[in-house]
């Protein structure tokens, strides 16, 4: 969707405010976007009794703000700061990376037979003096722009034995995952069904990023 402007938009300095190696991927591969990654250090520590949505858009928004609050002074400030933020849901209750095999167990269990949604907030930061980009002004920051969204996909997970989600957590690639697994993995074999955007649970909404940069991006 981004290719008729790609070429324009590669000539902006873009900063991916993650260190998540699949929005990263996401990104390169599938959009052709050119950035340089600067994970944010921003402690996660939002209410979790907050609704999901609100969590992962007031957590996205606070780890592109603790990146631009390093980098967007003097010359050389980025023209776009890109940062999300994703987490397993399930009657309202927030599920992110499990602490350890116990939680990662639980959390599998629990999902076992059951559908349960994946919410992805994605925030956008620009320069107010941008003469590309647009946004809303944020409070207590003068000089920056933002364009917030999020999406959610919906996943049906297959009736899981305690054999089954022993066996996946031991193949290690629960361990930095929401909700314990990786649908772009092995994961993939334990998901009956995905009713959403595929990219969103892998992390990152591919299509509404896209549509979204169309939206805020003025051709020149």
């Amino acid at each position: 969707m981004l290719q008729p402007v790609i070429s324009s938009l590669n000539t902006n300095k873009i900063i991916l405010a993650s260190g998540s190696p699949r929005r990263k991927t996401i990104l390169q591969n599938h959009v052709g976007l050119v950035f340089d990654v600067v994970p944010s250090t921003f402690e996660e520590n939002i209410d979790k009794s907050l609704l999901p949505i609100d969590y992962v858009r007031e957590t996205a928004k606070q780890k592109a703000l603790e990146v631009a609050q390093r980098l967007c002074s003097g010359e050389g400030s980025p023209d776009l700061i890109i940062s999300a933020d994703t987490v397993v849901t399930q009657d309202n209750q927030i599920f992110e990376k499990p602490k350890d095999y116990q939680d990662a167990y639980n959390m599998l269990m629990r999902f076992s037979g059951r559908k349960h949604s994946v919410c992805t907030g994605v925030t956008l930061l620009c320069p107010v003096n941008s003469s590309v980009f647009t946004g809303s002004k944020i409070d207590g920051y003068e000089d920056l722009l933002m364009t917030q969204f999020h999406e959610s996909t919906d996943v049906i997970m297959a009736n899981l034995t305690p054999d089954i989600v022993n066996a996946y957590i031991d193949t290690g690639e629960c361990r930095d995952k929401a909700g314990g697994y990786g649908i772009q993995g092995i994961g993939a074999s334990l998901v009956e069904g995905i009713t959403g955007d595929f990219y969103n649970v892998m992390g990152f909404p591919l299509h509404r990023f896209c549509k979204e940069m169309l939206e805020i991006y003025n051709k020149k």
